[in-house]
């Protein structure tokens, strides 16, 4: 009677050191093609998102245009050196409108430098055909079409309604 208890106890033995060791040889893989990228960046210090003198991005939400027109503006992201609003129609949204603090990515100002078109007298440029940008001063205002309807010229327009003065003024 004792032999068929043997049995029981040897055979879940067996199946808990299978369960252990194919366990342990999972953990084990080789690197992955992503792996020596995360690694690498974990590590980095340079070239975080955001410096620490940055913006909040509440900062900008009084520069942005105000709904009004059968125009509404939605807030969609707020952080620390940006801020973002769908502009909507309809409940349609036709664009995006953001602020971003440009002291994090300062290649990004400086490619107005070159920039012979301007908006609101400030430096201006287009990126593919679907995104209009200006420098005021350290700040980065833009607007992205998210509507085949909302064209360049529509994108500058928008542009000039934010108080851009006003946000010139901002340190």
């Amino acid at each position: 009677m004792k032999f068929p208890r043997i049995r029981s106890v040897m055979a879940a033995l067996m199946l808990s050191v299978l369960i252990f060791t194919t366990a342990g040889c999972a953990t084990n893989k080789a690197p992955g093609r992503f792996d020596a990228a995360q690694q690498q960046s974990s590590r980095q210090k340079s070239g975080q998102a955001v410096v620490k003198n940055a913006t909040q991005g509440s900062e900008f939400n009084k520069f942005f245009p105000a709904s009004g027109g059968g125009y509404d503006r939605v807030f969609t992201q707020e952080k620390k050196g940006f801020a973002e609003a769908n502009l909507k129609k309809g409940g349609k949204v036709l664009a995006q409108l953001a602020v971003s603090d440009t002291s994090s990515t300062p290649t990004t100002a400086a490619s107005y430098s070159s920039s012979s078109k301007k908006i609101g007298g400030y430096p201006a440029k287009t990126l593919g055909s679907t995104k209009t940008s200006i420098l005021v001063g350290k700040y980065q205002v833009t607007a992205i079409s998210k509507d085949p309807s909302f064209n360049a010229s529509d994108r500058e327009a928008w542009l000039q309604k934010f108080n851009l003065n006003g946000l010139s003024r901002l340190k």
